[in-house]
């Protein structure tokens, strides 16, 4: 049965020594039936403390550091109680010092991020950096202000500014940047922000005024965003503001709403010409190559066509010093052959045919289809009237030999002469 079970006969503690726990004296002491003192102080009790007894512990504890003492134990029979020692006047401001001792000096202790810097100020003395980690600094003394070193902040203005050339633009431009140095962000400047902002606003109507609109409309842009991006650098590094920049970009750069229509057509026809410019150069690239071609084709063929007119003028001219030489040497013989070379030649392109129709000469036979033949590059008038322009007495031979026998055709063949040719 359990020992706090009701209607049970078992009511003891069963971390005591097997006494009932018996009542507080005078003193705070709690008795049990043994007299022993309390239940937990038996000579065989194994439970934890009570709480009481240790919370008056700590008091008489705390009672003799005071130097208050402790009050007597045993009643005496006139009532009063036993005289303790005196207390000491500076021991609770020594314990009041310790314990803010303590306290200030865990307020030192402090955390940097992995992404940020700590600048530390003694008495607004500039003293160090501090790294990430876990850090210590006497509090009330040194001050700590965290950088973030890593985010990369941004900036965006637009503005309406003056150009070279006398027009309003409005311009939007922004800014990424990262702290480069925390002690120049913290200590030289004192709104960073507002600093980059001016600065960019300043280093903007820079380079713009010395602008053309129409440039920092349409391809002067990225131009414009490295002039800027250089200028504004240069400006920071001046103040010491430990600001490095990532980019500078140029949004949007737009002509004042009013005058907007006329610029879009102006850039419309800036646009046309461009591309006509390129449509005649693609021509002008495809075009030129060709008659360059060409040209140096003709050249080719007027240079092969003057060696080949030069080395024939020469070969005739080494024939006629050949044939003078033969000339001078046999005169007689060089003109009668230079006379029947040049009957050969006139009379081979001649579709005429020369016959001797005497009535003593003999029966020529002529083969006309072989003789046209040599000449079919002549008109086909001429081949077909070449039967009609022969004599009559020559046609009235030719019939009354054609039955004659074998033997005498054979014996007038023989006797054929070919003329002019």
């Amino acid at each position: 049965m359990a020992w706090n079970e009701p209607g049970g006969g078992n009511q003891h503690d069963p971390w005591s020594s097997g006494g009932r726990r018996g009542g507080s004296d005078g003193d705070g002491n709690r008795g049990g039936n043994n007299g022993n003192g309390g239940g937990n102080k038996g000579g065989n009790n194994q439970g934890p403390p009570d709480l009481d007894e240790a919370l008056k512990k700590f008091q008489d504890k705390l009672n003799s550091m005071l130097g208050g003492g402790k009050k007597g134990g045993s009643k005496k029979s006139n009532g009063g109680g036993g005289s303790g020692k005196s207390r000491n006047p500076f021991a609770l401001p020594g314990l009041l010092i310790i314990v803010a001792l303590a306290i200030w000096g865990a307020m030192g202790f402090y955390l940097v991020d992995q992404s940020e810097r700590g600048v530390v100020l003694r008495f607004g003395e500039f003293q160090g950096v501090v790294d990430p980690g876990l850090q210590w600094n006497p509090p009330l003394i040194d001050e700590v202000r965290m950088v973030n070193v890593t985010r990369v902040r941004s900036l965006t203005q637009t503005q309406s500014m003056l150009t070279r050339d006398e027009n309003i633009v409005e311009v939007e431009i922004s800014a990424q940047y990262q702290v480069a140095n925390p002690r120049d962000f913290v200590l030289n400047v004192r709104d960073p922000a507002i600093s980059i902002e001016n600065a960019l606003d300043s280093s903007l109507r820079h380079v713009v005024g010395g602008t053309d609109m129409i440039d920092i409309l349409t391809s002067g842009r990225e131009i414009l965003g490295s002039s800027v991006s250089s200028r504004l650098q240069s400006y920071l590094d001046n103040y010491g503001a430990g600001i490095r920049l990532q980019t500078i970009n140029i949004e949007s750069t737009t002509a004042p709403a009013p005058v907007i229509d006329a610029f879009d057509d102006v850039i419309r026809a800036r646009e046309d010409r461009q591309r006509t410019i390129n449509q005649g150069i693609a021509y002008a690239n495809a075009i030129i190559p060709e008659a360059q071609g060409q040209a140096q084709r003709i050249v080719e063929q007027g240079q092969g066509y003057r060696e080949s007119v030069v080395a024939e003028a020469q070969g005739q001219a080494n024939r006629f010093n050949s044939l003078l030489s033969e000339y001078s040497n046999s005169p007689d013989i060089m003109r009668e052959r230079m006379y029947l070379d040049t009957i050969e030649e006139v009379f081979s392109n001649s579709p005429k045919v020369l016959l001797d129709v005497s009535e003593n000469a003999p029966l020529m036979y002529l083969p006309l289809d072989q003789l046209r033949g040599g000449n079919r590059n002549n008109s086909s008038s001429s081949d077909a009237n070449s039967d009609e322009q022969l004599d009559p007495s020559v046609l009235e031979r030719l019939r009354n030999t054609q039955g004659s026998s074998s033997s005498s055709s054979n014996t007038n063949s023989s006797s054929i002469r070919r003329e002019g040719r």
